[in-house]
């Protein structure tokens, strides 16, 4: 895999800056989750496609109806990225569900429970 370049990553990043002013200022859908954060942003080196990773806390329902407010929002959204980000090109953007969040705070609530069963456990010896 190439290892992404430093305007890439200039790029990436004040996409991805943009992205969530637009989500949480901009966009009155009410599908859309108050607690919607954008995760990562991959802008291809040609400035055409971006994958843009949403994490909704919330449930399965309101992830769905997340992504949908904001596919159906894309051309807003894109027509707001073009005035805000100077590119040469405004990419396409696709969304897609990221729940690592979700995930961390699972693992760390198992982590957490073994450790409490492991102190009890040490305190009944």
């Amino acid at each position: 895999m190439k290892k992404n370049s430093i305007k890439n990553t200039r790029v990436n990043a004040e996409v991805q800056r943009e992205l969530s002013h637009i989500i949480h200022e901009e966009i009155k859908d009410p599908r859309i989750h108050p607690m919607t954060s954008v995760v990562s942003v991959e802008v291809t080196p040609d400035l055409k496609f971006c994958k843009a990773y949403i994490s909704v806390l919330g449930d399965e329902q309101a992830q769905r109806d997340t992504l949908a407010g904001l596919q159906s929002a894309e051309g807003f959204i894109r027509r707001l990225l073009a005035q805000t980000v100077n590119l040469r090109n405004t990419p396409e953007i696709q969304f897609i569900s990221d729940q690592s969040i979700e995930y961390g705070v699972r693992m760390s609530k198992l982590i957490d429970e073994v450790n409490e069963s492991a102190d009890e456990s040490e305190d009944g010896q």
